[in-house]
């Protein structure tokens, strides 16, 4: 016997959720997530270790390619291996078979990138890349897949479960392929002794790179610009000085430039609390000695941790002997966004 059709009224309805519920599902995914990457990395051995060579081996660049939910992944790979000293870009596998595979040349790495191990668009590759002599490097999540038989490294990413309560939608095996990707990278940087200064060469742009390569001598005010006066000047002299220069301090220098001590606006205030006749009373009597420098050349960002970790906000810059070349204050860090 026929049922009779549901009606909106008769039909199930799903419970709406809950706050602990969506909390308690946010934190399944995390932990579904947390053992793929714990499986994945009790892999990382020889292999691994096989692949860090190859690229460290080749002539050219790295090339990722991957479909779908993959070539986001290996996009994000290729960005991070060029932004770390292995130059990298990504080819849509789809592109590269009309066309952009003349992108690819011999001498560089492809590291293709599909759980399945038989996506079509990548397997069509393959014969050229082996004609053209390309050493692959292949990211699978079933290691008797058709790409990981043919690639030279195979890098196993395969995951006990995708976080998807429905077993379709890539969660899992796509964090594990990029925290792998990130692995590689990392390595790699490691292997070629990899610095900031490399690294800021890559990010000029935005606060990273000014905070990688912005110095010291780039920021401060030298020359003219530096308020100094000497030893014997008197703290009324110091304030004129202060006040024609205004970064609210003046360094105190020897006839021969070195710097003998500093006399802030904070110097001041105590000093007019103990009642110091400002026109009589010599500068060196109140200012501050053997006051926090930094040396010319170092990094802004030096500067800007030693005001924090000693909770000033300027600085007096000196030479290899010891002679005052500038002075800088946090509204100088500040408008060049170091801090």
């Amino acid at each position: 016997m026929s049922q009779p059709p549901q009606t909106a009224a008769t039909a199930p309805t799903t419970p709406a959720p809950t706050p602990a519920s969506l909390a308690a599902s946010g934190r399944r995914v995390l932990e579904i997530e947390r053992q793929a990457l714990a499986a994945v990395g009790e892999r990382i051995g020889g292999e691994f270790a096989r692949a860090c060579a190859l690229v460290m081996a080749g002539r050219g660049r790295v090339v990722a390619t991957g479909m779908g939910k993959s070539g986001h992944i290996a996009r994000k790979i290729a960005a991070t291996l060029a932004s770390t000293g292995t130059p990298a870009f990504f080819v849509h596998p789809g592109e590269a078979g009309h066309g952009d595979l003349g992108m690819i040349t011999d001498a560089d790495v492809v590291l293709a990138i599909s759980y399945s191990g038989e996506s079509d668009e990548i397997l069509m590759l393959l014969p050229a890349l082996r004609r053209q002599g390309n050493t692959v490097i292949a990211m699978t999540g079933r290691p008797q897949s058709t790409l990981a038989r043919e690639a030279d490294v195979h890098l196993d990413v395969s995951v006990p479960a995708e976080a998807c309560p429905l077993h379709l939608a890539p969660t899992s095996s796509t964090t594990a392929t990029l925290a792998l990707g990130d692995a590689l990278a990392v390595a790699l940087l490691e292997a070629r002794g990899f610095t900031a200064d490399d690294f800021a060469r890559s990010h000029p742009a935005g606060s990273l790179g000014r905070r990688l390569l912005l110095h010291i001598d780039d920021v401060m005010h030298g020359g003219d610009a530096l308020p100094r006066v000497g030893a014997g000047a008197s703290v009324a002299e110091a304030l004129v000085e202060m006040s024609r220069k205004r970064l609210g301090m003046t360094a105190v220098v020897d006839d021969g430039g070195r710097l003998l001590g500093l006399f802030t606006d904070g110097d001041l205030r105590r000093a007019l609390d103990q009642g110091v006749d400002v026109r009589q009373t010599p500068i060196a009597e109140v200012m501050t000695r053997n006051p926090r420098t930094v040396r010319a050349g170092q990094m802004a960002t030096e500067a800007a941790h030693l005001m924090e970790q000693h909770r000033i906000n300027g600085l007096v810059v000196v030479d290899a002997d010891g002679r005052a070349v500038g002075a800088l204050n946090i509204h100088d860090l500040l408008r060049a966004r170091v801090v």
